[in-house]
């Protein structure tokens, strides 16, 4: 059935189709169609002191105002993740800034953190009522001088951390000039040590304890892994997200976009994603979770990521080709998985 609905789709810009996508969702929701759609599942995990009702998530970047929670949780997933949201709302960049390269199952992307701001966001949280884990993605302001980017990250932080189950620390976006460099080390070190410091203290204010993560690219150095891995242990972050997109097209070498600037998505970036992936659970504790992301376009694609050490996997790119039938795949190999572990 989806095979149908992407065709239809496809025939319209990428974010046209986004759109349309999400309010066929909604609609389907509210007629109760999702539920046709997904398969139970009962694949409990424990993960940053959190009880996921299964391993499989919605990255962040298909719901960034937080409209569609309960459509999206509809399908089945054990845990999504919206935003990037920002303090204030803004545009992103300019049109058009989205690509398909369908014959490699890959996007890219230039939106540069178009939201509604974090007000926004937030009320719409409050709204929910899935029942799984909901991770809200902070980012900062396209305006802020790098050298003040923490403020931003600190006034997200503050504003969904009533209504978050953990929340992601965006430091790793193509798209955003310059939030890069919050990666390298002293940056990076200053950066989660004072959202610890925060956190601390919004512990005691609400008397939960949220967990903290970080999201990071691919396009790391191999020598940046390690250090990278000390600074968030360090300073009591909870986990890490590999990875974001990729700037590389190392993976893809024909077609009219691929010269087009942006984070690239998909399976080709799935090789990169998972030597990361794999390197950063090599340096880090198993009480720091890792939560693999980047080319999961099929059920052994997500089991891949668990053999290398994740323990959550989330996709985006490949539920825009495949649908709500890759839920349902991932959650049967992550059984089987399981089952054989």
């Amino acid at each position: 059935m989806y095979s149908l609905l992407r065709k239809a789709l496809f025939m319209a810009d990428p974010e046209t189709a986004h759109g349309l996508a999400l309010e066929s969702l909604r609609i389907a929701h509210t007629t109760g169609a999702t539920r046709l759609l997904c398969k139970s599942s009962d694949l409990p995990r424990k993960v940053m002191g959190l009880e996921f009702p299964n391993p499989v998530g919605m990255a962040a970047g298909m719901d960034k105002n937080g409209d569609y929670i309960d459509p999206l949780g509809g399908l089945g997933f054990g845990f999504i993740e919206i935003g990037t949201v920002t303090p204030r709302s803004q545009p992103g960049n300019p049109k058009p800034r989205v690509f398909r390269l369908e014959k490699s199952l890959a996007m890219i992307n230039r939106l540069g953190f178009n939201n509604k701001g974090v007000d926004h966001l937030v009320q719409q949280a409050r709204q929910r009522i899935f029942p799984g884990i909901l991770g809200i993605n902070i980012g900062k302001n396209f305006d802020t001088p790098i050298e003040n980017a923490a403020e931003d990250y600190l006034l997200c932080m503050q504003k969904v951390y009533p209504v978050a189950d953990y929340i992601t620390v965006n430091i790793s976006s193509p798209n955003t000039v310059g939030l890069r460099e919050l990666q390298t080390a002293s940056q990076l070190d200053l950066l989660l040590a004072v959202l610890q410091s925060k956190r601390q203290s919004l512990e005691q204010e609400y008397e939960k304890r949220v967990p903290l993560v970080v999201k990071v690219a691919p396009d790391l150095e191999d020598n940046e892994i390690p250090e990278i891995a000390t600074i968030v242990r360090n300073c009591g972050f909870d986990g890490l997200i590999a990875t974001n997109t990729t700037i590389s097209r190392d993976e893809i070498k024909d077609g009219p976009q691929v010269r087009e600037q942006g984070g690239l998505s998909g399976k080709p970036l799935q090789n990169r994603a998972n030597e990361v992936l794999s390197a950063f659970r090599n340096c880090l504790p198993t009480d720091i979770a890792l939560i693999g992301v980047g080319g999961v376009c099929s059920g052994e694609d997500a089991a891949e990521k668990m053999r290398l050490g994740a323990d959550l996997i989330q996709f985006y790119t490949g539920f825009v080709y495949r649908g709500p039938q890759l839920v349902n795949d991932c959650l049967q190999s992550l059984g089987a998985h399981q089952g054989n572990a």
